[in-house]
């Protein structure tokens, strides 16, 4: 008796295989198999003419949705219904969540099996796993398949109703979605809140005291009564101490007077208190908690971390890894606990085993907490790991032993000192026993140096004693507007409110980022201009759509679905077409909104307009009758822009370009003037005769009232020729480019190809002044790749020749997880295919498919108008 097991991936089913009877043949369905149509292409030619047909849903037949197989699956299907002619036995193996059950269900629909179907599950993929799963096959669940698929058609109904309307009111390209959509308001709300801060300043003292020889620090709190104020005391809206505070503001001026007055005087302990504290350590991660942690301590976006969490799953190292719950099982338990009395002794384990409870109300989904695979866990040195891999699992690992280990017990310390009507404190720490902290902190890649830098020891004092005063400093501040959300606290924010599910948030944040609705600027999302116009767009006529409380409660609804205490059809029905539902709340209000008011951003305290154009964000003003418009520079945030850049932005349109001075040589005019893309320097004027005059952009960290003649004339020199290298005889030249400064060996490399090295200024390189030998010295190095951590710029894969045009192919790692390159095309790996697994026919198919899909795109413009024109002639004939 033969088996056919089936998978979502080849990694998957690799893994899988060798815990299984010889007779079981494992193969992968690459993800789902099918899908809503995602083009016009897709739509079955039977219903093509519904109204409703875009949707892919017909919400007139109780919203069933219409389901195909996509062009680069039918080979798969094909693959899987051949094998399933010589097989006695269906087994459906795909992860145990809504969406693995959903793929199981497809792929019964599409196969349509004769012969006996189960459905196996499990949360690891070891060897007693799968054993087990195996044995303890169940039915397919009708319940989580419902939940996805009415998900799956409330967020198409959203998407594909809400987006159009966004096309036609603000610009092309965009897209809303229900979660989506209040995520991208979460980020504008933070950026109206930084652009209606005003910033405070204060001055305080700090003090540099030693007893005993023991050195500390001591800060200023009260001057004759009055409390020292400091920056919670301060009105963000205003930039003054708030209504009803009574404090003292000290400005530069009284914060030196009160120095020098309390200079030399005697310092007198006048209280000492200690507090004993105990805390316990952080439960395993779950997805949510795991994208955050990854984010703050790996600098991993959400969507990096979900997919090397993947491979780890795949590949048996952890469990799986989209779950809600904190639970550990006590095979995990038992594991936690042998490790930490192996590796740091008795006294570290926690006196009994400590279980975890979900606090998530609209936990779901739940297997275990994510944790290392098996019933011993492998130290992160014993895996073979290494990057990414090592760095997650050795996470995952640390805070899964971390949750058996004891609590940490710590004092604290407070003692306020007197001098003359000034009270003084300082604050110390103390760890008594570090506990969980010897393995995990949070927030830090080394547990031992953390211990060092959580602990602040001061000297035995007691009340009545005088250390000495060595040293009394004024420090000025300024109070800080809300900090920008980055990848971790919208993670936070989003599952704390109750909004969508944690293993949808990395492909949430990714779509706010390739849509242009956010900028990803160091570890910050930064909200755009086009983000500002569609979010009032939203809240002024669909309201509840980007309501926190709304979609938090539509959450709830569905979860209710899963269970069966609430019907879909009806829900779907009020939602979509009821008398306030979105198809109708759009029709009604489309005709009233006005595209210019849409393409509109709304910022308080400026003088001029400022609108989404055809080629990105501008300022639009009125000029003595005329209006001037302005392209707004990219970098240039809706928080930061204030009159003075306006200013500046619209004098360069009005009385043309700030001239720095004339060039040495050419004795052609040198000008500084504000693109798109930042400053930047231009020789001469643009003339019918000089259309593109020659331009330099600035280095970054090079401002733009910081940029002299010489400076200027520096930059349009580039590139610069520094002289030939001694070993080929070819030209070394230092240019600045699209990653910033450069030095480049001409057609130096031993493959023929230019070799290039970044000019980093933290090595105190200027591109304007690096001379010959130094460039030789930077291309005697290894070559680093801009990734994160030095990674090289050298393929994941290598696949071969193009069969047609004898092109190499090969496999990249991307900040989005890998991607195929062939000459200047980059094509993204599917959904549940892995690297490993690729082969140079499957990566030529992806490429003929991203090709084909262009041409329909370009093409099918030309039959709409083809078309048009040919009904047209019609109606006259007729």
């Amino acid at each position: 008796m033969s088996t056919l097991v089936i998978v979502e991936s080849p990694t998957k089913a690799r893994t899988i295989r060798q815990y299984l009877p010889a007779d079981f043949q494992v193969e992968a369905s690459m993800g789902h198999v099918r899908d809503l149509p995602q083009s016009a292409s897709e739509i079955p030619a039977a219903v093509k003419k519904e109204k409703w047909a875009q949707l892919g849903v017909n919400v007139e037949a109780d919203f069933e949705p219409i389901y195909v197989v996509p062009k680069d699956k039918k080979k798969v299907v094909k693959s899987l219904k051949d094998a399933l002619k010589t097989a006695d036995e269906l087994v459906l193996a795909t992860d145990e969540d809504r969406e693995g059950e959903s793929i199981s269900w497809h792929l019964l629909q599409v196969l349509k099996p004769k012969v006996p179907t189960k459905r196996m599950v499990f949360h690891e993929i070891t060897e007693d796993a799968i054993r087990s799963a195996i044995n303890n096959c169940r039915d397919l669940d009708e319940q989580l398949v419902h939940a996805q698929e009415t998900r799956r058609i409330l967020d198409r109904l959203v998407g594909y109703t809400l987006s159009p309307l966004l096309w036609k009111k603000v610009a092309p390209k965009l897209s809303a979605g229900r979660v989506q959509s209040v995520a991208v308001r979460l980020l504008v709300m933070r950026e109206r809140e930084r652009r209606a801060f005003r910033t405070g300043s204060y001055w305080d003292l700090k003090a540099s005291l030693s007893h005993d020889n023991t050195p500390f620090e001591a800060k200023l709190m009260s001057v004759g009564g009055t409390k020292v104020a400091t920056g919670s005391d301060f009105d963000e809206k205003t930039g003054k101490i708030a209504q009803g505070r009574n404090v003292l503001l000290l400005n530069q001026e009284e914060a030196i007077d009160l120095k020098n007055r309390l200079t030399d005087k005697d310092w007198t302990v006048a209280k000492f208190d200690e507090r004993s504290s105990k805390r316990k350590p952080a439960p395993p991660f779950t997805t949510s908690t795991l994208q955050q942690e990854a984010n703050r301590k790996l600098r991993l976006s959400a969507r990096e971390t979900m997919r090397v969490a993947q491979s780890l799953y795949e590949n048996g190292y952890i469990t799986y890894m989209r779950t809600d719950s904190v639970h550990l099982s006590e095979q995990a338990i038992a594991a936690a606990r042998q490790c930490v009395e192996q590796m740091y002794g008795k006294e570290y384990l926690s006196p009994k085993p400590r279980q975890y409870a979900t606090q998530s109300k609209g936990a779901q989904e739940a297997h275990e907490a994510i944790r290392p695979a098996g019933s011993r866990f492998r130290t992160p040195k014993e895996t073979g790991l290494s990057g990414r891999e090592l760095a997650l699992y050795d996470l995952i690992w640390k805070r899964t032993v971390a949750c058996q280990m004891a609590e940490a017990r710590q004092t604290f310390v407070s003692i306020d000192l007197n001098v003359e009507d000034a009270v003084f404190r300082a604050n110390g720490k103390r760890i008594d026993f570090p506990g969980f902290f010897r393995a995990y902190v949070e927030g830090s890649d080394d547990p031992n140096a953390a211990l060092e830098d959580r602990e602040a020891i001061l000297p035995n004092l007691e009340v009545g004693d005088s250390p000495t005063c060595t040293e009394i400093d004024p420090i000025g501040h300024e109070t800080q507007p809300p900090a920008r959300y980055t990848e971790a606290s919208l993670v936070k924010t989003l599952e704390s409110e109750g909004i969508g599910r944690p293993s949808t948030y990395a492909s949430i944040i990714g779509t706010i980022i390739d849509r242009g609705y956010a900028q990803m600027t160091g570890n910050a999302l930064i909200p755009t201009f086009t983000a500002f116009a569609v979010c009032s767009l939203l809240e002024k006529y669909f309201p509840d759509l980007v309501d926190l409380r709304f979609t938090a409660k539509m959450e709830q609804t569905l979860d209710h679905i899963s269970t069966g205490e609430v019907d879909w059809i009806p829900y779907l029905r009020e939602f979509y077409l009821g008398d306030n539902g979105l198809d109708t709340q759009v029709r009604q209000q489309e005709d009233r909104i006005d595209p210019a008011e849409a393409k509109t951003v709304e910022l308080e305290n400026l003088p001029v307009k400022v609108r989404i154009g055809k080629f990105g964000p501008y300022l639009e003003a009125e000029n003595n009758g005329d209006t001037v418009t302005a392209s707004i520079p990219q970098n240039l945030t809706p928080s930061d822009l204030d009159p003075e850049q306006v200013e500046v932005l619209l004098k360069q349109k009005t009385e043309g370009p700030e001239k720095l001075g004339m060039h040495p040589e050419t004795g052609e005019p040198i000008y500084l003037l504000i693109g798109s893309y930042g400053p930047y320097v231009q020789l001469g004027d643009k003339t019918d005769d000089n259309p593109k005059p020659k331009r330099a952009s600035l280095p970054k960290g090079l401002k733009k009232e910081d940029v002299t003649l010489e400076t200027a004339v520096g930059l349009l020199s580039l590139p610069r020729k520094l002289g030939v290298h001694p070993e080929t005889g070819n030209a070394i030249q230092a240019g600045l480019g699209r990653f910033g400064p450069y030095i480049v060996h001409k057609k130096g490399g031993e493959d023929g190809k230019d070799d290039y090295r970044s000019i980093k200024a933290s090595s105190g390189d200027d591109v304007l002044t690096i001379q010959l030998d130094r460039a030789l010295e930077m291309l005697a190095e290894p070559k680093r790749g801009r990734g994160r951590r030095g990674s090289t710029k050298k393929p994941l894969r290598e696949l071969g020749e193009h069969p047609e045009e004898k092109e190499p192919i090969n496999v990249y790692d991307g900040p989005y997880g890998p991607y195929i390159k062939y000459k200047r095309k980059n094509v993204s790996i599917p959904e549940g295919e892995s690297v490993e697994d690729l082969t140079l026919e499957r990566a030529v198919e992806l490429i003929a498919a991203k090709k084909s899909t262009k041409s329909r795109k370009s093409t099918g413009k030309t039959k709409k108008k083809t078309s048009t024109k040919k009904t047209s002639t019609r109606k006259k004939k007729s």
